[in-house]
């Protein structure tokens, strides 16, 4: 499994993480990845994803925080004709698109409030409304979140649902930053050296 996802290092935490991935991966629990930023926090979902009875059907990887608040709700759960401005046609939203796979939802600790409360729903019911909709869709997705944020910390200042935090952090995976498994830096050092001595020829 590393070779494939290109992880490199041997340490206790790195292995505990990657450990926990394949366990959880047979299951269809949800799981809530964390760690700081550039830690590869979405190599573990691609490896749950791949592991999983999921693996031959759809893995889309969506960053909450890069979407604007605007369309967000449109982007997850698609949108009817003429729901808003410049919806000339309907669109199916990931939940839809993905069915039968796996969304990974980065910086999940970016959505807006007010959507909070509809991922909760989609998630605990597989149920969610189009934007300008009013028949239910049901969809079977298996959510992978992730986050450098604190939830526990971003709960206090009420800007992210309890309730939606119990439903994502069935599982928790912490990925260890690279201070944390000082033991690897030799085998990361090797691994780069090879890699530049065959790119340049030296």
């Amino acid at each position: 499994i590393k070779n494939r996802f290109g992880i490199i290092g041997n340490s206790t935490a790195l292995n505990h993480a990657l450990n926990t991935a394949v366990q959880v991966a047979a299951t269809d629990l949800t799981v809530l990845i964390v760690g700081e930023s550039g830690v590869g926090k979405e190599v573990f979902s691609q490896i749950i994803h791949s592991l999983s009875s999921r693996k031959h059907n759809p893995f889309i990887a969506v960053n909450c925080g890069a979407i604007p608040e605007g369309t967000i709700d449109s982007e997850l759960f698609g949108h009817e004709k003429g729901a808003f401005t410049g919806a000339v046609d309907s669109r199916k939203g990931y939940f839809e698109t993905v069915n039968g796979g796996t969304l990974f939802m980065d910086e999940i600790g970016e959505m807006p409030l007010p959507l909070q409360a509809s991922l909760l729903r989609a998630i605990a019911e597989g149920i969610f409304y189009p934007v300008g909709g009013t028949d239910p869709v049901t969809s079977n997705v298996r959510i992978i979140a992730a986050t450098h944020r604190n939830l526990e910390e971003e709960i206090q200042k009420k800007n992210f649902r309890e309730d939606l935090y119990f439903r994502l952090n069935v599982i928790n995976i912490r990925v260890p930053a690279l201070r944390e498994r000082v033991e690897d830096i030799p085998m990361l050092v090797s691994f780069f050296v090879d890699q530049f001595s065959q790119k340049f020829g030296k």
